[in-house]
Formats: C-alpha cells, sequence, structure tokens
C-alpha cells in the first residue's frame, strides 16, 4: 500500500515538475522566440496597435503613427517621400522594416533598455505606450537641394560636417513611396513591394551607404596621392613620366591616359597638376611603384573594408588584395574591384579637410522619451587618424588648385576656397560612365564635405551635373 502510494505521489510530483519547467521554458527562455513568430497575432497588433515614436527633421514630422480606422489602432505614415525615403525606411505589417524604422526600432517602439522607466510609469498610469522621438542632424534646406538635384537622375549625395561628422544631407534616388508598404491592406501592399522590387532603378536601394556600390573612378587618386606623399619617396616638388598610354605588365594592353584634360600636353607632370587634370598614367606608376600594401593600408585608413553604422548600416567599402600590377594600376584609378559607397568618398573627403582626422559619421541628433527626457544627445566622435595634418594640407592644396585651375572648376564659389575633385568609372556601358565629385568648403575652415555621384552619364552631361552640383550645395550653406 505504502509503495503504491509513493509510487503515486512521484508520479504526481514529476507532472508538477515537467509542468513549471515547461511554463518556466515557455514564459522566460522561449518568449522571445515566440513574440517573433509570425503566425503570433497578438504579438502582431500589439506590435501596430501602439504609437511609434515620430523620425522628425528641424521639427518637422517626417515619419509618424496616425490613428487607423481598424483593429491595429495605428498606420505608420511618412511626408516628404522623395526626400527622405532613404533615410526613414519602412515600417511594414508585411515585409518588416528597413532605414531608420530598422536601425531604431528599439528607441522608436518604446522598447529599448534606456526606456525601461518609461514602460513601468505607462503601466501604473494605465496610459497608452508611446515611443521615442528621433531627431536628425539633416539640414532640410540642403536635403531639398540634393534632392532637386538628383530629379530625374539615378545616383546619391551625401553631405556631412567634416568637424563633427554630422550628415546634413542623404540623398538616394529614384525614391519611392513607403506609405504604400506601411498600409495594413496586405493585399495593396504586396503588389506594391513587388512593382518596386521588380523595378530595374532598385528605388528600395539606399545608394547612399549600401546598393551595389560604385566604382569611385578618379576620386580614389586622393588615396594615391596620400600614400605617395607618406610613403617619403615623392613630394610636391617630385615629377612622374606622364605618357599617353602606359604598358601594363604582364598584358598586351595600356592604360589610356584621361582624355578630356589636358593630359597630353606633357611628358612630365607632378603630382599637383596631374591631380589637376586627372591624369591616369602618372597614378599608376605611383601604385606599382608602392605596392598594393601600402595603396590598400591607406585606403583602410580611410575607411574601407570597415564595418560602420551612421546608424543605417553601411556596406564596408572594398579595395581588392592579391593583384597583379595591371590590376593595380587600374585600382589606382578607381576602376578594376575598387567599390566604394558615397558615404566612404564623403569620409575621405571629410578626413582631408579635417586635418587628416576622420570623425565618426552620424545623422541622430536628439532621442527623446514620451516624458521628453533625453535618451541621446549628439556628440562628435572621432573615429580614426587616416593620415597627419602636413599630409592632409598639402593633398588639401592640391585639390583646391583642382577646382581653381582644373577639370573640377564648376565648383568654384565666389569668395570661398573649394576643395575637389572629379571622377569618371566606366561601367562597360558604351557612352555612359558614373559621374563624381568629391570636396568640401570653404577649404581653410571646412563647414561641408561632399560626395555626388550621377550613374548612366555621358562624360558631358557628367561635367555639367557634378561639379555644378557641388556649387549649389555649398552655396546653400555658405549663404544661411
Amino acid at each position: 500500500m505504502n509503495q503504491a502510494i509513493r509510487r503515486t505521489w512521484l508520479a504526481v510530483a514529476g507532472v508538477f515538475i515537467l509542468l513549471v519547467g515547461s511554463l518556466t521554458y515557455v514564459q522566460f527562455i522561449h518568449a522571445g522566440a515566440l513574440e517573433d513568430n509570425p503566425w503570433n497575432s497578438r504579438q502582431l497588433y500589439d506590435q501596430y496597435g501602439s504609437a511609434r515614436g515620430s523620425i522628425l527633421v528641424n521639427g518637422s514630422e517626417i515619419a509618424q503613427s496616425v490613428p487607423s480606422d481598424d483593429s491595429f489602432g495605428y498606420k505608420r505614415e511618412y511626408s516628404q517621400t522623395d526626400e527622405y525615403a532613404a533615410l526613414t525606411g519602412y515600417f511594414s505589417m508585411v515585409y518588416g522594416s528597413t532605414g531608420l524604422e530598422s536601425a531604431l526600432g528599439e528607441e522608436l517602439s518604446g522598447k529599448s533598455d534606456s526606456q525601461f522607466y518609461d514602460r513601468i510609469a505607462q503601466i501604473f498610469s494605465n496610459k497608452e505606450t508611446h515611443g521615442a522621438s528621433v531627431e536628425l542632424t539633416i539640414d532640410p534646406k540642403l536635403q531639398k537641394k540634393a534632392t532637386e538635384l538628383m530629379s530625374g537622375h539615378k545616383g546619391s549625395i551625401v553631405a556631412m560636417n567634416p568637424k563633427t561628422g554630422e550628415i546634413k544631407a542623404m540623398v538616394s534616388a529614384p525614391s519611392y513611396d513607403p506609405n504604400q508598404l506601411s498600409s495594413h491592406d496586405s493585399k495593396s501592399v504586396i503588389q506594391s513591394y513587388s512593382e518596386l522590387n521588380q523595378d530595374q532603378d532598385k528605388p528600395l536601394y539606399n545608394r547612399a551607404v549600401s546598393g551595389d556600390l560604385y566604382s569611385p573612378g578618379s576620386t580614389f587618386k586622393i588615396m594615391d596621392a596620400v600614400a605617395a606623399l607618406e610613403s617619403g619617396k615623392y613630394n610636391k616638388d617630385s615629377e612622374l613620366d606622364n605618357p599617353q598610354n602606359l604598358p601594363l605588365p604582364g598584358t598586351d594592353t595600356t592604360l589610356p591616359n584621361y582624355v578630356n584634360g589636358q593630359c597630353a600636353s606633357r611628358s612630365k607632370a607632378d603630382i599637383e597638376w596631374a591631380l589637376e587634370q586627372s591624369c591616369n598614367t602618372p597614378f599608376a606608376q605611383i601604385a606599382m611603384d608602392l605596392g598594393e600594401d601600402k595603396i590598400a593600408k591607406t585606403a583602410k585608413n580611410f575607411g574601407y573594408g570597415q564595418d560602420l553604422s551612421v546608424p543605417l548600416k553601411v556596406t564596408p567599402s572594398n579595395f581588392p588584395s592579391g593583384m597583379s600590377k595591371s590590376e593595380l594600376a587600374l585600382s589606382s584609378i578607381g576602376q578594376y574591384d575598387v567599390k566604394s559607397t558615397p558615404m566612404q568618398v564623403a569620409m575621405m573627403s571629410s578626413a582631408i579637410a579635417n586635418d587628416g582626422v576622420q570623425m565618426k559619421p552620424n545623422m541622430v541628433k536628439t532621442v527623446r522619451s514620451n516624458s521628453l527626457s533625453t535618451l541621446y544627445d549628439f556628440s562628435a566622435e572621432k573615429l580614426r587618424e587616416s593620415t597627419s595634418p602636413d599630409v592632409a594640407h598639402q593633398v588639401r592644396d592640391w585639390m583646391v588648385n583642382d577646382v581653381d585651375n582644373g577639370i573640377a572648376s564648376g565648383a568654384q564659389v565666389d569668395g570661398t576656397k573649394v576643395a575637389g575633385k572629379t571622377g569618371t568609372a566606366e561601367t562597360g556601358t558604351d557612352g555612359n560612365n558614373q559621374a563624381w565629385f568629391t570636396g568640401f568648403a570653404p577649404a581653410d575652415d571646412p563647414e561641408l564635405a561632399v560626395a555626388i555621384v550621377y550613374e548612366d552619364v555621358d562624360a558631358v552631361t557628367g561635367a555639367q551635373l557634378t561639379s555644378p552640383g557641388a556649387k549649389q550645395l555649398f552655396e546653400a550653406v555658405l549663404n544661411q
């Protein structure tokens, strides 16, 4: 009898332990997975039934949660979508979130660790949960001007304060309307996404920080110039051969010099003049002389190959490795397998502008909770020392000469010294290239550094868009 009671007691105890263990596993260990399960309709309604915080530029909402006439309670709404879609991204009940909606999702939804006490207070006060608001560093006038410059084109513009790292403008073109993806009508959302995803112009890409990346073309010659000076083998007076065609080692082909400037007028060139006219062959010779390791190290010192978030995740730019001398020659002029984001090119110019110090780019100015307490305030943060002040100053002077006397003259601003460098990257499509400008102004006390790239334009159109576009951006800031 006692044996039967003992067995029954053990069985009951075992079941009890099993139930407690299962409950503990479900409530604590497996809770996150259950919340994220796409079949969890309660979690879906909870996520869309609360008010996310707003994303603001200069106090104006560019993304906000508005009451909806359905069981979800709120719907995400976006304004000025041509200007800001690449930044905000979308918040979709079908496709999740992208852009700042994703990068700052915890803060916007009110679920970040720093908002714990706000959540407790909202529970005890029986108030509706609200997320934190995010104010961006974007200058609305500059963002509007950059959007206008990109209208009808494919490409990107990034503008930042080189002294602080504050991102003042970021545009990716073409844009799209995230309201089409934030709708609670799943059928229309799926249709809109399908059309956007199949669009050959790829409007869902933020070309400024991700996407397919670009060949930086002759803007990469800034890296060659830095490497040359750092090596000690070259200085401002060094002269190099400037042939119109440079035989590429181990091949039957030659590298042609740039044909749209005055490169053909000199058989010898110093670095300043070669940069001014964007001559290819002197920089290819510098790279082959210094070797892959030195050029790669210089590129790394300016951010190539390194992870970054602004807080949008930036795809690392790439300088290839294991190259032959002929491949290195092509890489030295920003071709072959060199790939860059406009963000990276803007950071490169910013480091030159800021005495060789590269500041961490960031587009978030302030994050405030629903109770108006400050969760985050922007502060300038040094990212790395890319090069010495002496080298940065010499390259800056060469870039000023490029605008004063060279092929970047379209960026000239009356009464202000501008530093700049153009670039043209061949894309394999006859007659069409990627056209670049990067630089900063005022050269002696920089307020703005920019990177501009237009896709699929011929040489004449590229020259008409890039440097003159930079001039307008500089003027928009300097004339305020």
